[in-house]
């Protein structure tokens, strides 16, 4: 980003000046990500569905990425703009272990996204708008964390659970009352493909499982072991099994009152 600033500033997503437009202007947006932090772990999750507006433009999007070995992003807002930054922060990621012959820190990828994020303002003030959700596996501290921005590029980190996108309201409302600290790594699985179904349940825009075209939520997990994505015979196991539950419980699993 550095040399692109100096050299070619332009090429910078959030440099770009748009053109004027007439009338309604729609891209495509990548809608719900969630994440779940466990003993061990973080859960990092995403539907399929795109959105043009009040049209799906894609079913089987790729909203989930790796950014380094030990932490993903997953992309909620501006589909082009949002890939294009995952991809850079990838770069960024790989320049600095090159050159510095160590991994950043979580907490510094966390950083070096939100500085990302801002250079975008620009473009977000214009409506295309890029707001991802950060996990990763600690590696000082042991643990998985979670981090979640605003359009400003604020970051917050968040403890157990997280959502972003358009169908993140109830995604988390769901993982608030399913959630527990002690959850295995397959709980947590659950957990967040539930709360994806949830979010699809109420919010358009989200996509929810589709059996009829075999597509499943894309589903990370990271662990002191590195970042792994299940195949899509074990994302479809899991959202298969949820399915076959709201069969029987529509509404989903039942909290406690106490």
């Amino acid at each position: 980003m550095d040399f692109l600033s100096g050299h070619v500033p332009e090429m910078l997503p959030g440099n770009r000046s748009l053109p004027p437009v007439q009338g309604a202007f729609e891209a495509p947006h990548g809608t719900t990500i969630v994440a779940a932090t466990f003993p061990g772990g973080v859960v990092l999750a995403g539907d399929r569905r795109a959105t043009m507006g009040n049209m799906i433009a894609q079913r089987d999007m790729q909203k989930v990425f790796p950014a380094d070995e030990y932490s993903a992003v997953g992309i909620a807002g501006t589909a082009g703009l949002a890939i294009e930054m995952v991809k850079l922060f990838q770069l960024e990621l790989e320049h600095f272990e090159k050159v510095e012959g160590t991994t950043l820190s979580l907490e510094g990828k966390a950083n070096r996204l939100s500085t990302m994020i801002r250079g975008n303002l620009s473009m977000a003030m214009q409506g295309l708008a890029v707001v991802p959700l950060f996990a990763g596996f600690d590696v000082d501290r042991g643990k998985g964390r979670i981090f979640s921005y605003d359009v400003t590029g604020g970051r917050s980190e968040e403890q157990g659970y997280a959502s972003t996108g358009s169908g993140s309201l109830f995604a988390r409302g769901s993982m608030k009352k399913l959630y527990r600290d002690d959850l295995t790594e397959e709980q947590a699985l659950t957990l967040v493909v539930q709360a994806l179904y949830d979010a699809a349940d109420d919010d358009s825009a989200t996509g929810g499982p589709d059996l009829a075209r075999r597509l499943f939520p894309i589903v990370t997990v990271i662990t002191d072991e590195g970042f792994r994505k299940l195949t899509d015979a074990e994302s479809s196991e899991v959202a298969r099994s949820v399915v076959e539950r709201r069969l029987q419980e529509p509404d989903g699993p039942r909290a406690a009152l106490l």
